[in-house]
């Protein structure tokens, strides 16, 4: 992770599009859609395309209107979609790594995007190496193509339902062959993917509710941990391939990942979001004049804050948008310079005041002590910072992008010592009491919150071995 960015960086969105009204035009659709899902990853983009009877992929590496910055893939007939946006971690931002990925096998032609980490895909893919497959990428994902590839089950739902039961870890799916569209969640349901539907008929896969909104379709289900829903022209059909005794959504979709917007498992994120920054507010009690947020991750939190403390929520700190995830920060002055042209306090708010300032999380706290220092160099009179999650001290497992252990400054460092290391006044974190009570829709024993207390909540068998050559790529969706 750069200095510029010291949060954690979910994987990717999915998206999907099945349609036989002549209105629609499913390309288009994806296209908006994954717009919407842009927040899930911002360093490569594709849209693959059927007609029932070709089907082709586009896939580039950048922002989605980059991408498809001179037109968008096209075909006279087309009504079935999928699209993938990604975040990679260095060393793997490679355009042969973008999805989705498309194969031609004995069956016909698949393509396929995934959400999350297979953590047993190391072993898989050895065996099938030994077996003389020929892998084309680094990402896990290839691996559950070649698995669907070499089935020998008959029909592409037993294909698809026998790899699933060979897979282990963190994924949502989004297949397309050249009549159906297919999703799939693991049965620990660690990522969220949403079913939705139009009046003409159309359906809709899609990682969050937001990129139902944006296409105006109605919100009809949660995909469910466990199943694989296949659509075609007979509609919805739903399988379940896996139940597990654990179910385990991840806790940091309300805290980060997913738009405000969203509604993940009939709970709303921006609801969640304003009860952490309340509960954080009862918690703190710190004195203060005004309350402002570390956009735009904070901010949810910080409004919930300033209503329960009846201080002013303020724009503290204004955001520059034009500078993306991949900015280069090659000398120590220039790391310092990327967070100053990132965000920069307004003097007019700041000076004189006890400033509360509310953000989702510290991982290696470089960034916000950089905050602190500008606010302090701006005028504050004191600076308090408040964090609407537990102290993080585990890295994770299961899809997402972050530190190792020994780089997590919580893993080394009291409360206290955060503080001082960030030069704050003062510092809390959200208890972890008080996020289970925030997302409250959601029965706390359904959430995993291992980053906060190493609670694995699989089996250690599933936990991906330290000394496997393909760790570091298969930590990448």
């Amino acid at each position: 992770m750069s200095e510029i960015e010291s949060k954690w960086k979910e994987e990717c969105g999915v998206y999907g599009v099945y349609s036989r009204s002549e209105n629609e035009n499913v390309s288009e659709m994806t296209y908006f859609g994954l717009y919407a899902l842009q927040h899930r990853g911002q360093e490569s983009a594709g849209i693959a395309l059927t007609d029932g009877a070709w089907m082709d992929v586009t896939r580039g590496m950048g922002l989605v209107n980059e991408v498809f910055r001179h037109q968008l893939p096209h075909m006279e007939n087309q009504y079935i979609a999928i699209g993938h946006v990604r975040y990679s971690t260095t060393g793997s931002s490679l355009l042969a790594n973008t999805q989705p990925l498309m194969v031609n096998y004995a069956g016909g032609k698949i393509a396929l995007a995934h959400n999350g980490n297979l953590t047993n895909a190391a072993d898989i893919r050895h065996e099938l190496e030994q077996a003389g497959t020929i892998f084309q990428t680094s990402i896990d994902s290839e691996v559950f193509v070649n698995l669907i590839a070499r089935s020998r089950k008959e029909t592409i739902e037993e294909k698809i339902i026998e790899s699933l039961q060979k897979i282990r870890g963190a994924y949502c799916l989004t297949i397309m062959t050249e009549d159906k569209l297919i999703g799939a969640r693991d049965p620990h349901g660690f990522r969220p993917l949403c079913i939705g539907k139009l009046d003409d008929g159309t359906w809709i896969l899609s990682s969050e509710t937001c990129g139902l909104d944006v296409n105006g379709a109605e919100f009809v289900r949660d995909v469910k941990p466990g199943e694989m829903v296949v659509i075609d022209d007979g509609g919805l059909h739903s399988y379940t391939f896996g139940k597990s005794e654990k179910l385990a959504s991840c806790i940091f979709e309300y805290i980060y990942f997913a738009r405000p917007d969203s509604v993940i498992d009939g709970q709303s994120v921006h609801e969640a979001r304003f009860e952490m920054g309340r509960i954080l507010a009862r918690e703190a009690q710190f004195e203060g004049d005004i309350v402002i947020s570390v956009p735009d991750s904070g901010t949810t939190a910080a409004t919930g804050y300033a209503y329960e403390a009846g201080l002013p929520f303020v724009e503290g700190l204004i955001k520059n948008r034009y500078i993306g995830r991949t900015f280069i920060q090659p000398t120590q002055k220039a790391r310092d310079t990327a967070v100053k042209l990132k965000l920069n306090p307004i003097r007019s708010v700041v000076e004189g005041k006890r400033v509360i300032m509310v953000d989702d999380s510290i991982v290696r706290g470089t960034t916000s002590g950089k905050i602190v220092k500008m606010l302090r160099n701006a005028g504050a009179k004191a600076v308090y910072m408040c964090v609407s999650s537990p102290p993080i001290g585990y890295p994770c497992y299961y899809g997402i992008d972050t530190s190792v252990r020994k780089e997590l400054i919580a893993a080394t460092k009291t409360v206290e010592e955060i503080r001082q290391y960030i030069g704050a006044d003062g510092l809390h974190f959200l208890s972890l009491e008080g996020l289970k009570q925030s997302v409250s829709k959601v029965p706390a024993d359904e959430m995993c919150y291992a980053c906060f207390n190493q609670a694995y909540p699989v089996a250690q068998g599933e936990k991906p071995q330290g000394d496997s050559k393909y760790v570091f790529e298969q930590r990448k969706c």
